[in-house]
């Protein structure tokens, strides 16, 4: 069991070290940060924009990193905030610009080559398999960091 353990420690650990230096490697590319990788496909996605909650809970971030991450988008002139209420701008609507679009558009291609190249060599079979035991893994996980683990 423990041997178990150490190969699925160390595998989720040398995924998530290669996800983001491949973030960063290709955000590099673009001037941008590695962080904004997430965010702008979160964004991609929801095209009539996020708040701040919403962007932390799809990419499982807190609200001070969302903060600062937006803060230098914006800066960038990937995002804006809309707001109807200015005094409330954390309830703001986070969209992508003109600029912003263009730039998710690039990164998500870059994201489908990336996720193409890593599953190589997997039928759709395995593929398959894989996934559905990786969100059962995940929910178990994310269950006992939750409740603690099963005496």
């Amino acid at each position: 069991m423990l041997k178990r353990y150490g190969k699925l420690s160390y595998a989720i650990s040398r995924i998530s070290r290669s996800i983001q230096k491949i973030e960063r490697d290709e955000m590099l590319k673009y001037g941008f940060r590695g962080a904004f990788t997430q965010y702008l496909l979160a964004l991609r996605s929801h095209p009539e924009g996020l708040t701040a909650v919403q962007l932390s809970e799809i990419c499982d971030k807190d609200r001070a990193a969302i903060s600062r991450i937006v803060s230098e988008m914006e800066a960038k002139g990937l995002v804006v905030r809309e707001s109807a209420n200015n005094d409330k701008m954390y309830r703001a609507l986070i969209c992508l610009t003109g600029e912003g679009r263009r730039a998710a558009e690039i990164i998500n291609g870059r994201a489908v080559s990336a996720v193409a190249a890593a599953g190589n060599g997997l039928t759709d079979e395995k593929r398959k398999i894989f996934y559905e035991a990786l969100e059962l893994i995940t929910a178990n996980l994310e269950r006992i960091s939750r409740d603690g683990i099963p005496d």
